[in-house]
Order: structure tokens, then sequence, then C-alpha cells
């Protein structure tokens, strides 16, 4: 953001967009919500169109910051048993946007949405995407796929789905077990060699306590 009015004004358009959809999104409802004179977020974004891009920048801007786990990882040996470090990075990131930011997915969501009406924004959208899954693939390049260019759109379309699921979807609550166990089987399911179990938990197919299957328990 090239300012902090700047990120104010994008900062309060993501959070009418999750509270209010695509309807609560105004200049005026900006000014209102963010206790700004009239007139100020037009004067940073002058068309709708100006500011969904605004608030599309930022949410990008903000969900980069929450990869920073994803750093520790560049250019480290992810195979076989070292794979626990990326099945780790994934859960951990995926209960952060549940617990902590549920209101900045339900804001994509709402963006994604409008950007198959934009083109322009679609166009935005898609620039941004790219840089998700260039960036998967390495992670998959580094974690030993044979074919990382297709396995790391997939590990983004996994994500989707979980995340969907969650917030907007009617699967359950997932506790951080039970987001490590589902990366944990997607990663060995597509990647040659096994992961580390972590550690004080039964290794892949041994019985829970209590002579269940391990990962999540039903009702």
């Amino acid at each position: 953001m090239t300012s902090p009015r700047a990120e104010l004004v994008a900062d309060t358009a993501i959070a009418l967009l999750a509270a209010a959809g695509m309807r609560g999104l105004t200049h005026r409802a900006v000014d209102r919500a963010a206790g700004l004179p009239a007139g100020s977020t037009s004067n940073l974004a002058r068309t709708r169109a100006a500011l969904l891009e605004l608030a599309l920048r930022r949410l990008t801007e903000l969900d980069r910051r929450r990869f920073a786990g994803f750093e520790a990882l560049s250019g480290a040996d992810l195979r076989g048993p070292r794979r626990a470090a990326l099945i780790d990075a994934v859960a951990v990131m995926l209960e952060v946007q549940l617990r902590e930011h549920r209101a900045w997915v339900l804001a994509r969501y709402e963006l994604a949405l409008e950007a198959t009406r934009r083109p322009a924004l679609r166009a935005i959208y898609d620039e941004l995407g790219r840089g998700y899954r260039a960036g998967a693939s390495e992670l998959m390049r580094q974690a030993g796929s044979p074919d990382p260019g297709r396995h790391g759109p997939r590990l983004i379309a996994f994500i989707e789905g979980v995340l969907f699921d969650a917030v907007a979807g009617a699967g359950p609550e997932p506790g951080g077990g039970d987001l490590r166990a589902a990366v944990t089987e997607y990663l060995d399911g597509v990647l040659p060699g096994a992961a580390a179990p972590a550690q004080g938990a039964p290794a892949q197919g041994a019985p829970a306590q209590g002579g269940a299957p391990a990962g999540r328990q039903n009702g």
C-alpha cells in the first residue's frame, strides 16, 4: 500500500466485503466504517473497479505476510520423512486462516466471484494467482514431485477446497489435528515416499487409542 490512509481504506473495504457482501461495499460505506471524512475513499479510488482492485491487492499483501512461514522452506530438501516440515507449514497456514482471518477468506470469495463478471479484475486476480501456483510448484519440486508443474496447482486447489468446505460449505470446523491429517493424506497420496508421523502420533494405519483408526474421530 502507498500510504496508511490507503491501508485503512483497503482494510475497511475487506471488512465490509466479509460482513455485508459485495452490495455492502460502497465508497460512502467505507468512509463511515473507517471514520473518514466524506469523499476520502473516492479520493483514493475514484471508481468501484478501483476500490475492488485496492481491496484485492491489499488482501494479497496480507496473505503473503501469513505465508512467511514458507520462506524457511526455501531450498530445503522436503523429500520423504523431511516432508513433515511442509505438512506442518500448510496445516498451520490453514488453521490460522480459519481461526484468525476467516473474514479475509470470505472477502476473497466475494472478490473471486465478482472477478467472473469484471474482466479487468479477473486479469489482476489471475496474475496474483499465478504467483501462488508458482510458489506451490517449487515446494512440490522440493518435496520430490515427479511433475511439480501439475502438483503445485493441485496443492492450491486442495487448500482452497479445505477452506471453502469449512468457511462456506457444509463441512464441520476442522481442528488442528484434522488439518494436519488431511494435509498428510493428500501429500502422501501424490508424492513418492511417506512423511514421518508427527511426534507422539501413531504410525500411518496403526490403531488409535480405543482401536479406532488414526485421524478424525466420528461423533
